[in-house]
C-alpha cells in the first residue's frame, strides 16, 4: 500500500494543475462544458488530497498510542 501523505500530496498537486488549467481555459474560450470539468476534477482531487492526508495523521498518532 502507498503512504498515505505522499497519495495526499500527489493528488493536492493534480488539483493544483486542474485548477491552473481551468484558470487558462477561462481566458482563452470562457466558460464552457471543459471549463467545468476541470473545476471538477480540481475539487476532487483537493478532497481526496486532504483525506489522505488527515488519515496519514490519524495513522500516525494511533500508532504513537501503542
Amino acid at each position: 500500500m502507498r503512504r498515505p501523505l505522499s497519495n495526499g500530496i500527489l493528488y493536492l498537486v493534480l488539483g493544483v494543475i486542474f485548477t491552473f488549467f481551468a484558470i487558462q481555459n477561462v481566458q482563452q474560450s470562457g466558460w464552457g462544458f471543459f471549463t467545468y470539468l476541470l473545476i471538477i476534477l480540481a475539487t476532487l482531487d483537493f478532497g481526496s488530497g486532504l483525506r489522505f492526508i488527515m488519515i496519514h495523521f490519524q495513522l500516525k498518532q494511533h500508532q504513537k498510542k501503542k
